[in-house]
């Protein structure tokens, strides 16, 4: 019975695990996929209701990755124009889709290379390009027009 459990879970891992990577909008590194592959089996394996102890211990026995930036984090902010990577040195805008690429959250990102947490995501130029284009087609500008303008949309007749 427990292994046909196990099988299950094998072979429920690996129909997981094609369907994920099938999807167009997934961008996985082959590198990453025997990782997922083992995180999938663990689930299914957990959400089950049986133990786990394979996974486990490859995941006890496998060293923790230690990522080197290719830019120092200096570096990386010395643009206003642009932010550098940390992953891959190159100049970006903005990182969040850059990171998305490689399966990371802002967060992660920034405890990956030990960064605080203020390190901005955006490059200070197209930050301000974005804050004058809001203010100029009046962003968050409705409610205190609605203040100052004592009650729009009423007629004097109901007043």
């Amino acid at each position: 019975m427990a292994e046909e459990q196990t099988l299950n879970a094998v072979e429920l891992a690996t129909e997981l695990t094609i369907a994920w990577l099938g999807n167009q909008n997934n961008r996985v590194h082959a590198d990453d996929v025997p990782q997922f592959l083992r995180t999938m089996h663990a689930t299914v394996t957990e959400l089950s209701g049986a133990s786990s102890t394979a996974p486990e211990q490859a995941e006890e026995a496998a060293p923790t990755e230690e990522f080197t930036p290719a830019v120092t984090a200096r570096k990386s902010l010395a643009s206003k124009d642009h932010i550098i990577s940390m992953i891959d040195g190159k100049p970006y805008k903005t990182l969040k889709r850059h990171l998305s690429r490689h399966g990371l959250t802002p967060a992660e990102y920034r405890q990956r290379y030990g960064l605080k947490p203020d390190y901005p995501m955006v490059s200070e130029t197209y930050s301000q390009a974005r804050r004058d284009m809001a203010k100029k087609i009046g962003l968050g500008q409705k409610g205190r027009a609605a203040k100052a303008g004592g009650g729009r949309g009423r007629s004097k007749a109901q007043a």
